[in-house]
Order: C-alpha cells, then structure tokens, then sequence
C-alpha cells in the first residue's frame, strides 16, 4: 500500500527544475526566454571588452603623460608617434602636431588661423576618441531599461496560458495551477538577470568614460596652450621682418 501511495505521488508531483519549465513554457515565453539570456550573455561579453579596454586606455595614458612631460622634444616624440597606431592622448598629439607641420610647411601667416585649424584638428580627434570610448554602452542602456519588461510581458503571456490550461482542465489544484505560474514567472526572473548587471555596468563604465573623456580634454586644452605659444615664438619674428 505504501509502495503505490509513494508511485502515485511520485506521478502527481510536477517536474518543476528550471530546464522543464523552460520545456514546458509556450512558443513565445520561450522565445522571450532565449532572447533574454542572448541579452545576458552580450552584457557580460561588453563588460569584459570594456573593462580591459578602460584598463589598456588607463595605462596608456598615464605613459603618455609621462613621456610628455619628461622634457622630451615635441618634434622627437611626434616622429616616433606618427608611425604607430595612436588612440587617445597620443592620438589627439599627432593630430595637433600633423596640422602643426602642414600649416608651417605652406607657409601659415596667421596666428590666429593656424590655433583654430590646430583647435578643430584635436577637437576632431577627441570627439573620434569619446564616441569610442562609449561605444556599446547605448547596448547596455537598451538592455537594462527593457530587460524587465520584456520579461514581464514573458510572464503576462505564460500567466494567461496557465489560466486557459485551468479553464480547460476545470481544475483549481495548487499542482495543476503552480507549474504554470513558475514557468510564467521564470521570464521575468531571467529578465531581471539580465537588466540588473546591464544597468550597474552601464553607471559604472559611463563614469569610467566620461573620466577619460576628461582627461583627454584637459591634454587638449594644455597642449593647445603650448602651441600658442611656440606659434607666437614662430610667426612674430617673421611678421615684425615683413
């Protein structure tokens, strides 16, 4: 008697692991399900990108500013730059520099059109450099802000399959209704998974780019100071001999 009281109670218990309810859910909770964990795993996938790239950019910009500042001449430092791939500081360096020795080798007469031609030159280079430092970031944005509600409109869908599953079956058991509502539920569940880290990468790493979006504008600012100077140097001599 114990033996088929235990065999039929081991029937009537539902499968209720995260895989059978992922099975048992409808077309579109499932689809809503799997669009959600590709969600998750681009979040994570832009979360590491980022955070070695914002590393690699720390790093590169503390070297710049060291050898900058070192007293090394400008000319020496641009030759050895300008046969590189430069991002950042550097970059925003050569640019000034490259728009420097054009202007100078065509003869540039005007102190005042030579720094806006070297001013829009890095403000060129900076605004290339931001965009890339908040490439992506827009993603995790979408994803933290949607994630939830495209896991709740899972849930309303799965919810409203259960409830025609009860009608059908005429039956308001707990075991019949609660397989049906964790199933329901399991999409938003996997949406908050999926928007909580979006969400808290995105604060994190907008902070990280705007910091380095700063540092960048400052360099600017200062190496454009250091230029206006060495055109006055340059060109005041040789407008006071005409």
């Amino acid at each position: 008697m114990d033996t088929t009281t235990t065999a039929l109670a081991a029937v009537a218990t539902p499968d209720i692991t995260l895989w059978s309810l992922f099975m048992q859910a409808g077309l579109v909770v499932k689809l809503v399900m799997l669009g959600l964990l590709a969600a998750s795993v681009w979040t994570w996938a832009i979360v590491i990108d980022k955070y070695i790239s914002y590393a690699r950019a720390r790093r590169q910009f503390d070297h710049f500013e060291q050898v900058f500042w070192s007293g090394q001449s400008l000319e020496e430092l641009y030759r050895t730059l300008s046969e590189r791939t430069n991002t950042g500081l550097s970059a925003i360096f050569v640019a000034a520099m490259r728009e420097w020795k054009k202007s100078f080798e065509r003869g540039a007469r005007s102190p005042i059109g030579l720094q806006m031609r070297i001013d829009r030159a890095m403000d060129v280079t900076l605004a290339r450099e931001s965009e890339h430092l908040t490439a992506r970031l827009a993603s995790l944005a979408t994803i933290g802000s949607a994630g939830p509600f495209i896991g709740l409109f899972g849930t309303v869908v799965g919810i409203m399959t259960s409830f025609q599953a009860i009608a059908g079956s005429k039956s308001t058991n707990l075991a019949v209704v609660a397989p049906g509502i964790a199933e329901a539920l399991l999409a938003t569940a996997i949406g908050l998974v999926a928007a909580i880290p979006a969400v808290i990468a995105y604060n994190k790493f907008s902070g990280d780019a705007g910091k380095l979006s700063a540092r960048m504008e400052g360099f600017a600012d200062e190496f454009s100071a250091i230029l206006s100077r060495q055109i006055d140097e340059k060109l005041q001599p040789r407008q006071a001999a005409q």
